[in-house]
């Protein structure tokens, strides 16, 4: 195999692994109403979603849909974030369903973030996402009376060096589990159709050459942004520079780092409204760097005169659930940006500066005095 083969069959897995996601979680549906129907029912229950690096992404792109579906906050908190302080995680004594994504389940935070919960709020319960079936998470938690485990197909385990397959599929299976069934196979066609234009979206990339790739986006889309910039600082190994930022804030600062080299991208919302603010950045974008330099992705360009990479969106579907096919183009961009630079996109980093499993981290003993 090449040094891109597992990178580039785990983009195109996607559909197919996207349906036997389904599955899994329908063969879990008794467990996930017995163990975590009494949190969800209750309104006092504190939903946070949790990961690191990319699969803290996954509950940004999650939060603000379950917000609306579950009628209640639920709030994305990174685990480097709990381990680091995790009394905010308790505060106000209230009940807790920690929802933890995580691909191989090893890494340290995310044993630590789930373990400093059950010992600070012992009423917690979980509901761990992970595609690692040998994982310390899975050895953990498989027979936990306040736990319910979803381990994904063994496919998602991605073997390449960036998450691909592994976060969609995270994604959907947290949706599944919280807020019921989605359409699948749409989001299975709109993923396919992204697939079959795998050439053109590569040529894209390809002929503009960027030194800096922008991706922007508003609601759920803007924790899909940061994911596809997160995709292409490692797929390059940080040679092209790259950054994730909602459509609002971009103009506060972030917009400094634009020059005539960059590539800007913006995920358009399928809600009217979000949409609107994501059209009128693209308007400014376009007069700045010019409409071969902004890329729409969504369903339309919706009259502008610019380039596109098209995502299909059937009528209903949330951007929470389309973010799944939407994240398509960026990592296929990515993965160009990489085979151009001369990178090898399944190890990006041979000397090991950064790993797949991220290493390195010391667990410090909660709660002793420090001086």
């Amino acid at each position: 195999m090449t040094d891109s083969d597992f990178t580039r069959a785990e983009i195109e897995q996607q559909p197919s692994v996207w349906q036997a996601t389904r599955r899994l979680v329908t063969a879990a549906r008794t467990r996930l109403d017995d163990v975590l129907g009494p949190a969800l029912r209750d309104p006092a229950t504190r939903v946070v979603l949790t990961g690191a690096g990319t699969s803290a992404y996954a509950g940004q792109v999650l939060a603000p849909e379950l917000t609306r579906l579950l009628d209640r906050p639920v709030e994305a908190v990174p685990t480097t974030d709990i381990v680091t302080d995790p009394q905010t995680l308790t505060a106000g004594n209230r009940p807790v369903l920690l929802v933890s994504f995580a691909r191989s389940g090893n890494s340290p935070e995310s044993v630590a973030a789930a373990a400093l919960l059950d010992r600070l709020h012992p009423a917690a319960r979980h509901l761990l996402i992970t595609c690692n079936a040998d994982g310390d998470l899975v050895r953990r938690y498989a027979h936990a009376a306040n736990a319910v485990v979803i381990t994904l197909p063994p496919a998602t385990n991605d073997r390449g060096f960036a998450m691909t397959s592994s976060f969609t599929s995270m994604i959907l299976a947290a949706h599944l589990c919280l807020a019921g069934d989605v359409d699948v196979d749409a989001l299975a066609r709109a993923a396919a159709a992204v697939l079959a234009d795998t050439t053109g979206i590569e040529k894209t990339v390809t002929a503009s050459r960027p030194d800096r790739l922008v991706y922007l986006g508003s609601g759920s889309l803007t924790g899909l942004a940061r994911e596809a910039a997160l995709k292409c600082l490692e797929l390059t190994a940080g040679d092209v520079a790259a950054w994730g930022e909602s459509t609002l804030a971009f103009r506060h600062g972030p917009k400094a780092a634009l020059t005539p080299g960059t590539l800007a991208a913006i995920f358009v919302s399928g809600d009217a409204y979000r949409r609107a603010y994501d059209l009128d950045l693209a308007r400014e974008l376009i007069g700045s760097l010019g409409a071969d330099r902004v890329v729409l992705i969504g369903d339309s360009t919706h009259g502008l005169d610019t380039l596109h990479w098209h995502v299909p969106r059937e009528p209903g579907l949330p951007d929470a659930v389309w973010a799944a096919a939407a994240i398509i183009p960026a990592q296929l961009a990515a993965l160009a940006c990489s085979l151009a630079l001369g990178h090898t996109p399944d190890n990006p980093f041979p000397g090991g500066e950064v790993n797949r499993v991220v290493r390195g981290v010391v667990i410090h003993p909660f709660g002793e005095r420090r001086d």
